[in-house]
Order: structure tokens, then sequence, then C-alpha cells
């Protein structure tokens, strides 16, 4: 009797380890390169949080901002094998796995921020995320946005001839490489996390970059001229690992998908409300802010237009979608 009251206990151990185990939260590890006070990282924790409560635990997301697990590119791999679960990236990354991905970065697409998050809901930027299974290995949850894209220069910038010649820091990507060769400067990639030291010690002249990153990495202490061309919207998507994915209930990824896009969602509001608060910041630092609209460039806008027309030919319902955008 004796032994089998044992046993029995024995075997309630053994299925109520078994149900624990299932019961234990599943951690999703995200990636960022951004700082982790960038509002893409703040976005990913608050997406992060609210899924854990709205999955009774079953989930939670570990966020690694600052580049903790290495470069986009690195990035990218990791989640192709199943080594990283999920990241916010900017397009530009999966733009250089997925040509189409580089038309979203077509020179005044879009007029700010606002209309920005609209046409990254529109139906022609949604299509684009299809591609991405095939083509990465991942899984496109949705876009958000950073700040418009304008320069921060250690030169004076009163006409487009200045930045020729220029070292400039870029995002190392097709559409934005052929954007500054066409204004004669000598792109330079290197992590945004460096960019601070590039500028005092003259390795690069300028950065392509938006007010947040400027003033969050302190960079307007090493240059003092702001472009503000708002040239570019600069988009983040959130992606899954496709191999995750795939072994996930069908109910889970609704419910990932949908607080993803969500909390990405919810960044054109806030660099709305934002910039204007950062740009004061800026200036109350001792930095020219010049405003240049797209005339500034000369026929380089028309040039890039005629390149990634062919390469990216979804440009044209990109362009006839923004065309009807509310300003």
């Amino acid at each position: 009797m004796k032994k089998a009251t044992r046993l029995l206990y024995t075997l309630c151990s053994i299925v109520g380890l078994v149900f624990s185990a299932g019961a234990m939260a599943k951690d999703l590890r995200m990636g960022l390169i951004v700082p982790g006070s960038h509002a893409w990282s703040q976005a990913a924790q608050a997406m992060g949080d609210e899924l854990k409560e709205r999955s009774g635990g079953k989930y939670n997301v570990i966020v690694f901002p600052a580049g903790q697990l290495g470069s986009e590119a690195r990035m990218l791999q990791q989640l192709q094998t199943g080594a990283l679960d999920m990241a916010f990236m900017t397009t530009a990354e999966v733009a250089n796995r997925v040509p189409d991905f580089g038309a979203l970065f077509a020179p005044y697409l879009v007029h700010d921020v606002v209309q920005a998050g609209q046409l990254l809901n529109g139906p022609a930027a949604q299509g684009m995320l299809n591609q991405l299974p095939a083509k990465a290995g991942v899984v496109g949850l949705g876009y958000g946005v950073a700040g418009m894209r304008l320069m921060l220069n250690a030169f004076a910038t009163d006409n487009v001839g200045a930045i020729d010649g220029r070292k400039i820091r870029i995002t190392p990507f097709p559409p934005v490489q052929d954007f500054y060769r066409l204004l004669g400067a000598a792109s330079t990639p290197m992590p945004v996390t460096d960019v601070y030291d590039a500028l005092a010690n003259g390795q690069v002249d300028g950065v392509d970059a938006d007010l947040e990153l400027i003033w969050k990495l302190r960079l307007y202490e090493r240059a003092k001229t702001v472009l503000q061309s708002n040239h570019m919207m600069f988009p983040v998507i959130g992606l899954m690992s496709g191999r995750v994915w795939a072994q996930m209930p069908e109910d889970d990824r609704s419910m990932i998908r949908t607080l993803t896009r969500k909390h990405l969602d919810s960044l054109s509001a806030h660099y709305a409300k934002s910039e204007a608060d950062t740009q004061a910041s800026i200036e109350q630092a001792g930095v020219k802010v010049t405003p240049v609209g797209p005339e500034f460039f000369g026929d380089t806008l028309a040039q890039w237009e005629a390149i990634w027309l062919k390469k990216a030919p979804v440009l044209a319902d990109l362009r006839r979608e923004a065309a009807s955008l509310k300003r």
C-alpha cells in the first residue's frame, strides 16, 4: 500500500511539473539598433507589456536595444534562423533584400510623419509585406515611422553645392546611397552609436538623421547646422522570425500582429507631437536650423526618381496614393 501511495505521489509530481512547464511564459527576444530611450524602443516595450497581459503571461518580450544583438544585418540573419524571435528595424535593411521596399524612401514622397503613417497603412505598402516570408524568411507585422529625415552638418550649407565632396554618415542601403551619390557626397556608413565621435574627429562632415537622433545622441554638440529638408520618411518595420511564426497557434499570431501594428502605428502621432519641442531644444543649444524644400536639390530628385522607378516599379503606386493624402 505504501509503495502504491509513493508511486501515485511521484506520478502526480511529474504531471504537475509538466503542466507547470507548459504554463511558463515563452520569452520572445526582440532586437533594435536604437537606444533604449528612443521612441521605437519604448513602443517595443509597450507592445511587450500589453502582449504579456493579453496572453495571460504566455509570452514575455525581452527588448534588446542599442544594437546589443548586433547590426540590423546580423539581426535579420538571426531572425531567418530562428535564433532571434522579433525585431523592430529600419525598413532600410529589408530593402537590401527586397528592392521594392526602397521605394518607401523616395524623396518628398510624403510631407510629414502623419502622411507617412497613412501611406504605410495603404494598399501598396501593406501589399509589400507579403513578399517577406518567401524572399527574406521573416513575417512583416506592420510599419511605424521615425521623424522626417534631414541633415546635421558641421559646415555651412547655404546651397546644395556645399554638400559636394563632403563625407556624410548614412544608413548604408541603395536608396539613400543613390541620393547622396547624386549630390556628390561621399557616403560614409557607420553604426549610429559611433557618429558623435566621428563628427568630433572629422571622420564625417555631416549625418543623415532626424531630430530625435540629433537630440538624444547629443550630436548637436559636434555640428551646428541643421538643414531641415524633411526629404525622406524613415519607416520602421516590425518583423518576426518565419520559423518562430510557423510554430505559433493562429490566435497567437493574430494577437501579436494586432498589438505590434497598434504600437508601431502610435509612432506617427508621437513624432507629430514631439518634433516641434525637439527642434526648439536643438535651437536653444545654439544650432542653426534652416528649412529648405525640394527646389534646394535641383535636378537630383528627378534623377533619383528615374533610377528607382526601374528598380522598384511599386514607386508609381506609392506616388499615386501619396498624392491623394490630405495635408
